[in-house]
């Protein structure tokens, strides 16, 4: 098949978004297509033809229209067997909802009174705008990550199910493995971590991620092993007012921030449990990547990779819930007990490689290319 992949930047290691189009370009082309990726920086691949075009890099909402009718021109409908954007783009044949439901996020993000409020601004005006207009186009498949965000979708946008597709994200289950847990001792050993439990959250935003309530559950832990546990904080936030608040908790000896890392497999295999309780996750990817690593996961009910992680999680339903979190993690304080879910996450990680979900898109693509080139020789006879 001839694939149009449309996402702002075609680099790898400038976010999760970036690296899923990543991997999913460079698996079609393994799988023998021909890919063509649309974007305003693209790193040099040898396996995508980079077609770049020209938006402005400021003001959101500017930047936002400018990239969708340069992509547009670019990939056009019907000149590819499939047109697939990863970004907020108004015309392409599939659009992956990697966010989930933009109204969904701003009122868990700030409430319904704060979600009002931030429809007024520009920038969360032509996100909703675009939104709408996609999800009324009823020749676009709408590719979600989740359950959770198809049932977002179909409850908020009243689109028809079927155009609902959910393919879990994909993790790469070679870099993400059990057996670098001796890397892992090694960066104990640096960051003096000793004997103790090392509970990691990883992710940007921390609000969001709920690294208000991971905190509490620490400050309320009442086993003897759990109050020696410690919280590894990586991601790009500010953590002058987090410091603060672990130290209001009595819990700052036991915090670390450790900024943004390019080095994840490494945290996982350091760690002896991911904590994320997510106020609102489409696909939480920090998760996967943890469960194929061997770590237990525990998240809370608005974090849509719990659909991938089977018993390798403990799902704590409300991500206000601190006396759950708490309790959650000192059920992992029992070393046979983590065992039993680090086990069960990787089990469950194995059903998502990369080799997987791109074999599930193409399927996809195929039906996509099948119906339009139906549509297209309708229009053909009628004229």
């Amino acid at each position: 098949m001839r694939i149009a992949l449309v996402i702002e930047h075609f680099e790898p290691r400038a976010g999760g978004v970036e690296r899923v189009a990543w991997e999913v370009a460079r698996g079609l082309a393994a799988a023998g297509d021909e890919v063509h990726v649309v974007a305003r920086s693209a790193e040099p691949a040898d396996f995508a033809t980079a077609h770049r075009v020209r938006a402005p890099a400021g003001w959101q909402p500017l930047r936002v229209l400018a990239f969708s009718r340069a992509a547009a021109r670019a990939a056009p409908r019907g000149a590819f067997d499939v047109v697939h954007s990863f970004s907020r783009t108004r015309h392409q044949d599939l659009y992956r909802a990697g966010g989930g439901s933009h109204a969904d996020y701003l009122e868990r993000r700030h409430g319904r009174l704060g979600a009002a409020l931030r429809r007024l601004s520009p920038r969360h005006a032509v996100l909703l705008a675009m939104e709408r207009r996609v999800l009324a186009d009823e020749s676009q498949q709408i590719l979600c990550p989740s359950r959770r965000v198809a049932d977002e979708l179909v409850s908020r946008h009243a689109i028809a199910r079927e155009r609902a597709v959910v393919i879990h994200n994909g993790v790469d289950l070679a870099r993400f493995h059990p057996e670098r847990r001796s890397e892992g001792a090694r960066l104990r050993a640096e960051l003096g971590a000793g004997e103790a439990p090392v509970w990691l959250l990883v992710g940007s935003g921390w609000r969001r991620k709920g690294l208000d309530t991971a905190l509490r559950a620490l400050a309320a832990a009442r086993d003897v092993v759990a109050r020696d546990a410690q919280l590894w904080i990586a991601g790009r936030d500010h953590a002058g007012p987090w410091r603060a608040r672990a130290a209001a908790l009595g819990v700052a000896a036991r915090v670390r921030f450790l900024g943004e890392r390019s080095d994840p497999e490494r945290l996982y295999a350091a760690a002896d449990a991911l904590l994320l309780p997510t106020r609102y996750d489409a696909f939480a990817n920090s998760c996967l990547e943890a469960a194929a690593a061997g770590l237990p996961v525990v998240t809370s009910g608005a974090n849509g990779a719990v659909d991938a992680l089977g018993a390798g999680a403990l799902v704590v339903a409300d991500p206000e819930d601190t006396a759950g979190f708490a309790a959650a993690l000192a059920a992992l304080c029992e070393p046979a007990a983590r065992a039993a879910r680090a086990l069960a996450a990787r089990r469950a990680a194995e059903a998502h490689g990369w080799d997987r979900h791109v074999a599930a898109l193409r399927a996809l693509y195929a039906r996509i290319a099948s119906h339009s080139g139906r549509r297209a020789d309708r229009a053909r006879g009628s004229a």
